[in-house]
């Protein structure tokens, strides 16, 4: 078994930036290439330890959902072949099934939030006030309740090592223009809803996820980087869940959960994963992958 690949190092292009999980190699003025690493951040600080065959699921389900989906929006899917693009042997064997080529796009600087379950920070806020990020809700939900609808709850984005925050749809829509806000937010919660209905088939309740969108030279809105991964979503198993307390997840919850029993203080250096913690989130990443899309993972 080959180790997680931290750190990618391509001779046939330009790296052009370094993100808390994906690199990204300049193709030309119109592609780029985006290679999903076995790096993990959690509270916006990246892991020493490494997780397993992460990049590929996280490529190739995001891949699975693109595609299930684009008839919702466009997306940053270019089709191209990434091998096709990098010219020797040694490049070849750092993409394996991790990596894609995409449409370079101008990103929005928002991440849309959709919430459909009361939990993590938004739970906490309507225990103290009975609102979701200034939204007001019933009273009498409990933790783990599904949302009477969908909600779309923006945040800024923030750079590696900073934190995301939640702003309000004013904000938003000072941020984006009002117009490219209502569009944004309807798209949003159409690509939630449809992917939750869809995921629940499978058993899996998708609580919550995070969306980013970029615009094409046209101004035409793409859903882009990642969509509905562990990374960017809350993924239940419909089996164990119960309203009034908080189900075990198949994303990163659990690493979240295990960091904050060793009293770490969310800031770096974060300390690393022992092995059996690094592979059982392996093995939660792989199931809610085959799940889903119903495929063997390939790597």
């Amino acid at each position: 078994m080959t180790s997680p690949l931290l750190n990618t190092s391509l001779s046939s292009l330009k790296r052009i930036h370094q993100g808390k999980v994906r690199d990204i190699y300049d193709i030309d003025a119109n592609t780029m290439l985006l290679i999903s690493t076995d790096r993990l951040s959690a509270f916006d600080v990246i892991l020493p330890t490494g997780i397993q065959n992460k990049g590929a699921m996280l490529t190739q389900m995001a891949n699975f959902w693109f595609k299930k989906l684009a008839h919702v929006v466009p997306n940053h899917l270019t089709g191209i072949d990434p091998d096709d693009v990098v010219s020797t042997p040694e490049d070849k064997a750092q993409l394996g099934s991790r990596a894609v080529v995409v449409k370079k796009l101008k990103p929005l600087p928002i991440e849309a939030i959709v919430r459909g379950y009361l939990v993590g920070s938004g739970w906490k806020e309507y225990k103290a006030k009975g609102t979701v990020c200034g939204i007001a809700l019933p009273t009498g939900l409990q933790e783990a309740s599904q949302l009477p609808t969908p909600l779309f709850t923006p945040s800024s984005k923030a750079a590696v090592g900073e934190h995301d925050e939640n702003i309000t749809l004013a904000q938003c829509a000072d941020l984006i223009g009002a117009e490219r806000a209502a569009e944004v937010a309807k798209v949003a919660i159409q690509l939630y809803s449809e992917a939750a209905a869809y995921a629940l088939t499978k058993g899996i309740i998708i609580a919550d996820t995070k969306f980013e969108f970029g615009l094409d030279e046209k101004g035409v809105l793409h859903v882009m980087d990642e969509v509905l991964t562990p990374d960017s979503s809350r993924f239940w198993p419909l089996e164990s869940y119960q309203v009034g307390s908080n189900p075990p997840s198949y994303d990163k919850q659990y690493v979240r959960d295990w960091l904050e029993s060793m009293g770490w203080n969310k800031s770096p250096p974060a300390p690393a994963l022992p092995d059996d913690v690094a592979k059982r989130t392996s093995d939660k990443y792989l199931e809610a992958f085959e799940k889903l899309t119903g495929q063997p993972l390939p790597v």
